[in-house]
């Protein structure tokens, strides 16, 4: 074992920024007043939230009364899906998605289901990528949904929303966007990119965890997901987690203002490390595309090794990473994603992904680049598989 630690695992969650922190402390105490209640601290908790929905609005270029609070970005997205088909099952009941969405919007979709909703997941390239034509030429007349994820949260890649939001438009269509993993780290504007819906999480982009929030365009029919009380103007009950709310909105205006600073720094550790990757280890292979993807992202395969086992000797070496989703490492199966791109099995199975963030260095990655090769050899050696390759049979 080290005393090193580095942490290359940003995409599964960040450490929350001392400015966020600061902003967030006096609304747990002496501001700890509840937002419904008329009395003096409490029209402070009151109008804390709608400043934080005000720079959350901002951060996207929408309009504030268009941002609704929530516990998470799983929420916001079951929120939105369950929402709209809900409310409009008169116009159809059928949804178009990608095969490559997080659980969050799979699972959803799975269950509207068996609930007699139907669903068409729209399969990728080897990159990850979906086009627009193939969106197009899904689209049925009882379609009443399109949610597809604007960046990917294993392999990076960054969809043409855009372009999907036109089409979308274009044809009357309601358009969501799985954006957890691209706030922060993706210039959005709503209006521009024909959005309606977007699903948002604190915790990716250095805010507190346990909040997220719902972008829901002016005029989208949607219905309530959480009933009780009547916050969120009645659409969201819930007593409001104001500290949370506080810090969502401190680190989205921090991460905006600051976007292209970061993606550069991003972009620089990560050619470094795919480069340098690419050049020194044999038998691997780059999964997402090489150029539509998350600043930070880096996500490689290595043949003839199990991806645990890896983890498992870069922590001993004191580096944290993934690989695959957060959200579904207690499962065995191989990443969903990564099968969707063509890989097989056992070569999904032996992912790497690492995720860079604002603390990360040069040296961090001048340390993974010396160690990475050695493990990846080592456990190698252990494999009749890569014996067999040695021989060249």
């Amino acid at each position: 074992m080290t005393n090193k630690f580095i942490y290359f695992d940003h995409s599964a969650t960040t450490q929350v920024r001392q400015e966020v922190i600061e902003a967030m402390l006096p609304y747990f105490s002496p501001k700890y007043g509840n937002a419904s209640s008329i009395y003096s601290i409490g029209r402070e908790s009151k109008k804390a939230i709608e400043e934080a929905r005000d720079k959350v609005a901002t951060a996207l270029g929408a309009q504030s009364k268009e941002i609704f609070f929530t516990g998470s970005g799983t929420e916001a997205d079951n929120w939105a899906i369950k929402g709209v088909v809900y409310a409009n099952k008169s116009k159809g009941n059928h949804i178009i998605t990608t095969a490559i969405e997080h659980p969050a919007v799979l699972h959803t979709c799975q269950y509207l289901e068996s609930e007699g909703f139907e669903v068409t997941y729209l399969p990728v390239d080897e990159n990850g990528l979906i086009t627009v034509e193939q969106v197009s030429n899904a689209i049925k007349s009882n379609t009443v949904l399109i949610t597809i994820m604007f960046a990917n949260n294993e392999i990076g890649t960054i969809q043409p929303i855009s372009e999907i939001g036109k089409l979308s438009r274009e044809k009357g269509i309601y358009f969501h966007t799985d954006a957890v993993q691209a706030v922060g780290n993706v210039k959005i504007d709503v209006v521009d990119m024909n959005i309606d819906l977007l699903s948002l999480s604190g915790h990716k982009f250095y805010g507190p965890k346990g909040v997220g929030a719902l972008y829901v365009r002016k005029g989208v029919k949607l219905t309530s997901f959480m009933h009780g009380g009547h916050q969120e103007r009645g659409r969201r009950a819930s007593t409001e987690n104001v500290p949370a709310i506080v810090g969502i909105a401190k680190a989205i205006e921090l991460a905006t203002s600051n976007i292209d600073t970061y993606n550069n720094k991003l972009l620089e550790l990560r050619e470094r490390t795919i480069n340098e990757i690419s050049k020194n280890i044999p038998f691997i292979k780059l999964n997402g595309d090489r150029n539509k993807r998350l600043p930070g992202n880096v996500n490689f395969s290595f043949e003839f090794i199990e991806g645990e086992s890896l983890l498992l000797m870069l922590d001993m070496k004191g580096i944290a990473a993934s690989s695959g989703s957060a959200c579904t490492s207690g499962s065995l199966d191989p990443s969903h994603v990564l099968l969707a791109i063509g890989l097989p099995h056992e070569i999904a199975h032996g992912s790497l992904r690492i995720s860079f963030g604002e603390e990360n260095t040069q040296e961090d990655v001048d340390y993974l680049l010396e160690v990475l090769p050695v493990i990846v050899q080592r456990l190698r050696e252990m494999s009749p598989l890569y014996e067999n390759v040695k021989r060249g049979n």
